[in-house]
């Protein structure tokens, strides 16, 4: 095998966990049976020891084409050749019944649409990050079992396979409106391997997907410009969700490098505090209130659990699990030789002040445009701003989780403000208990300390941390939470700074590595596609509405192919990092519904739909 690029791959799911599919058929990251489980199929980070399951045509110089089911998550891999075409439909049912929910189905059904076409299937699992051997058993007329003493796996399917390896392997040939049907499953305890998909059976289970996630689209009220790139960025999201507990993870894999050969490597499958505020604030905005209700029951399950100290932790497994030990699988050489590969993630141990900023603002949002906050929570959250209150002045790790060292991040004292500043609104408009004038003493001194020492006069721009010179994309946000006015000459120098030092060809780097604070890392990375985002919104809310619309329209041309964004942009307009990334896609949201509102309002500016516009 060789590594196809990060950006050729589709994904789907169930909700539980999630697969990435390539352009050829090939099935090279999934993990069961959640997202942060270990990997059964991890080819995309060792193309030799890795695993995968392919289904592709034997015959070469086949034309490769892919796309979603309109409105769903249903993938369909299309072989286009002289002789024939072919096709493969990819989804995992997304179950009710808790049985059928255990077995996380994924569904794979192969035809000829014109023509024939033969076809190779080759299944090649490498259970526990290709750590743990397991059991082969053929069955005659039904396909093959996996077994692990941790996990279980059967590929159903009447077509005969034949052993190879530790694997099976096939070839079939296809003519004009057959088709061919695998199912790779969980069987349950006990259980023999179930009978291959009948057509009536394959039909059902198709139609209650495409169903579901038609369903599930129908509740977005946005309806502007771009809907259909929003349509799929909420679709991502909802991907990104796991079922049991709301919780969003960053993206669903692990590893994917953010420079070739370096060492910026992370595990993407836990939730965010911020990523995941921000994605409850995109899907309010565009009418998605369950999700936001669901993360907030997340948020106040995990304020529970707070111990004396009072203060949140920056991430936690989908589970709300605490403890995310990060460890380095040596046997694994990375996409691309890129190692390390690393599963967990010690940012669970930082220390990221803006965390209460975002968290505040989205429970300010959902106590407006979804459901009250309770007394309870209320009370959990006055915690929080007592710990914030002691320790807003101290030196963090900020909001690009730095390894070099903690420093007095400018961005992270403005959401400190922003924690306060929502905080005395939500308690005002509620007739909430509050610490008022010790909250509003302690909101102006964020603020007084970001004007002076976040503020450099010679570049006229706010900087990455107090006292620095570097320049921060992040810092875009001021107007965006009403830190500042979008007139203030401040925000307006600030966005002139980044224009003219950190934006290549509309691409924004996250800051000028040149003077900005040590992150601990070797190797370089690529422009942030979330930072573009940033860009967008602050061009928009500054009134210039044909830049940012340019700019705009410029990101689409570096989505894939299905209109999905990995978290950085290489050189050559390459995707890198994890695969596809929760962030990139709600700011995608965001920017699309405050520049498709400005624009249906010629001349209109500043009263955006931002991160909370709405006074008390």
């Amino acid at each position: 095998m060789s590594y196809l690029p990060i950006e050729e791959h589709g994904f789907i799911g169930d909700m539980h966990s999630a697969a990435l599919i390539g352009v050829d058929g090939t099935i090279d990251w999934m993990c069961l049976p959640r997202f942060d489980s270990p990997s059964v199929f991890a080819a995309i980070l060792d193309d030799r020891k890795g695993g995968y399951f392919r289904i592709s045509p034997v015959d070469r110089g086949v034309k490769l084409r892919q796309l979603y089911h309109p409105d769903t998550n249903v993938l369909i891999t299309r072989f286009l050749s002289e002789d024939g075409v072919g096709e493969i439909v990819d989804f995992m049912p997304v179950e009710t019944d808790a049985a059928a929910r255990r077995r996380h189905r994924l569904i794979r059904k192969v035809s000829a649409v014109r023509g024939a076409m033969k076809f190779r299937v080759e299944c090649f699992p490498a259970f526990n990050y290709a750590r743990t051997p397991h059991t082969l058993r053929l069955h005659r007329g039904r396909g093959a079992s996996f077994h692990t003493d941790d996990l279980s796996l059967d590929l159903v399917t009447d077509l005969p396979l034949r052993r190879v390896r530790d694997g099976v392997a096939a070839e079939f040939t296809l003519e004009g409106g057959r088709a061919q049907s695998f199912s790779l499953q969980r069987p349950d305890p006990g259980e023999r391997i179930g009978e291959p998909l009948a057509d009536q059976e394959y039909e059902e289970l198709h139609r209650r997907t495409v169903s579901y996630w038609r369903s599930w689209l129908s509740h977005c009220t946005y309806h502007g410009r771009w809907r259909e790139q929003v349509y799929r960025s909420a679709l991502a999201l909802k991907l990104m969700t796991y079922d049991p507990t709301g919780a969003l993870v960053a993206a669903p894999t692990t590893s994917l490098p953010e420079s070739i050969g370096h060492g910026r490597n992370w595990d993407y499958r836990y939730t965010w505090i911020r990523d995941s505020a921000f994605t409850m604030f995109a899907l309010l905005r565009i009418g998605f209130t369950s999700e936001a209700e669901r993360f907030m029951g997340f948020v106040e399950a995990r304020c529970r659990e707070l111990e004396n100290a009072g203060s949140l932790q920056v991430l936690y497994g989908i589970g709300g699990e605490h403890e995310l030990k990060e460890i380095e699988l040596d046997h694994l050489k990375g996409y691309r030789g890129s190692r390390p590969v690393r599963i967990g993630n010690d940012a669970h141990r930082q220390l990221q002040l803006d965390i209460y900023g975002e968290l505040l603002d989205a429970v300010y949002l959902c106590n407006k445009d979804a459901t009250p906050i309770s007394y309870d929570f209320w009370e959990n959250l006055r915690r929080l701003l007592d710990w914030l209150q002691k320790h807003w002045q101290e030196p963090d790790d900020g909001i690009w989780e730095v390894r070099g060292g903690e420093y007095q991040f400018t961005y992270s004292r403005m959401m400190s403000w922003v924690a306060f500043d929502r905080a005395l609104r939500l308690g005002l408009g509620r007739g909430l208990p509050m610490d008022f004038d010790a909250w509003r003493r302690t909101r102006d001194d964020i603020f007084d300390a970001v004007m002076t020492k976040g503020w450099d006069p010679k570049q006229q721009s706010f900087v990455q941390y107090f006292g620095g010179k570097a320049l921060d994309a992040s810092m875009l946000l001021a107007p965006v939470v009403r830190f500042v006015s979008t007139t203030d000459p401040r925000a307006v120098g600030t966005l002139e700074a980044v224009l003219s030092n950190l934006v290549s060809d509309s691409l924004v780097y996250r800051y000028d590595p040149q003077h900005a604070a040590r992150d601990g890392l070797h190797g370089h990375e690529g422009t942030f596609s979330l930072c573009t985002f940033w860009l967008v919104e602050a061009l928009t809310r500054a009134g210039r509405l044909e830049e940012a619309r340019l700019i705009f329209e410029k990101m689409f041309t570096y989505a894939n192919h299905l209109g999905l964004f990995s978290e950085e942009i290489g050189p050559s307009g390459e995707g890198l990092g994890n695969f596809p990334q929760a962030f990139t896609h709600l700011s995608l949201i965001t920017a699309a519904y405050n520049l498709n509102q400005a624009l249906d309002r010629p001349g209109h500016r500043g009263e955006l739909q931002g991160m909370q516009t709405e006074g008390v």
